[in-house]
């Protein structure tokens, strides 16, 4: 860890948990990093936090807890798979992710909340940033890459799992499902794998599936075409459209409650699963909500 990154970075545990995090994020928010020593994605996502943590200049302070050794704070946060990370802002929750997220992401994250203080250090430019973004819009550069850094660190698990997202990012769910099913126990149960088992599971509605300018034609040529509409949704969700996805599955939720026993509902809830946007989720449990309730 560098100089300026320690005088914003601490270890917690039960005994300075309430006045370090809690009191303390009354004036500045704390992000708080769940790790452990064994956890392979946490020696990724840790330099970064840090790294972070020094550029921002104490727009908000990096709590790290062990949870070999805060099993206790774990529990409270409901911690079920690490690395986690969770922001808490005025005393209360305010947002949170699981996994390591490459960087480009965290910095998103982190704008949606605080902003680096005066003085802080200016983001210097990052190669390994860019090749994220353009891996994230080129699959195809991220699964050639892993498979080269697998055969060079086949002890990695970790990779793997980068690897299976990759995939499926690639529309390869067949090889994404197979490495997925290899991972080592202690990755099965991460939240990226759980959320990529969720998508997979969605994948498979679209097996013989028509296109979706064809299931968009369906659908306006007729509003109460269910299955149409729900795997429109379907196809909507994993093709980079969450929002528009949910809508049609909140559409069926409204007007055909009861439409393959109760198959917006299940949608709804198997979408949830797959997305790694709190806000959103949020946002559309609190109108599914509306309508069953």
């Amino acid at each position: 860890m560098t100089a300026a990154a320690q005088a914003h970075v601490f270890d917690i545990d039960t005994a300075n948990f309430e006045s370090e995090v809690l009191r303390a994020s009354m004036t500045t928010p704390v992000l708080v990093d769940f790790w452990a020593t064994w956890c392979g994605p946490c020696k990724t996502l840790g330099p970064m936090l840090e790294k972070l943590a020094a550029e921002y200049n104490g727009a908000f302070r990096l709590a790290k807890v062990d949870v070999d050794k805060n099993q206790e704070l774990a529990a409270m946060f409901g911690i079920r798979s690490i690395p986690t990370v969770m922001l808490v802002k005025d005393g209360q929750l305010a947002d949170g992710f699981a996994g390591a997220l490459p960087e480009g992401e965290l910095r998103e994250f982190l704008s949606r909340h605080v902003q680096p203080l005066e003085g802080a250090a200016p983001a210097e430019p990052d190669a390994t940033a860019a090749a994220e973004a353009a891996e994230a819009t080129d699959p195809a550069q991220a699964i050639n890459r892993l498979q080269q850094e697998i055969a060079a660190a086949p002890d990695r698990a970790e990779l793997k799992l980068d690897l299976a997202l990759a995939l499926m990012r690639n529309g390869q769910s067949d090889a994404a499902e197979a490495e997925l099913n290899a991972l080592p126990a202690n990755l099965a149960t991460d939240a990226r794998a759980v959320r990529l088992r969720s998508q997979l599971d969605l994948a498979r509605a679209l097996d013989g599936a028509p296109s979706l300018a064809e299931l968009r034609q369906r659908v306006q040529a007729d509003p109460a075409d269910w299955a149409a509409r729900d795997l429109l949704g379907v196809r909507l969700l994993l093709e980079n459209d969450p929002a528009a996805g949910l809508d049609q599955f909140l559409a069926i939720l409204e007007k055909a409650r009861d439409w393959n026993e109760g198959g917006a509902k299940k949608r709804l809830l198997a979408a949830f699963a797959t997305l790694d946007d709190a806000e959103l989720v949020g946002r559309y449990r609190r109108r599914m909500a509306s309508l069953l309730f």
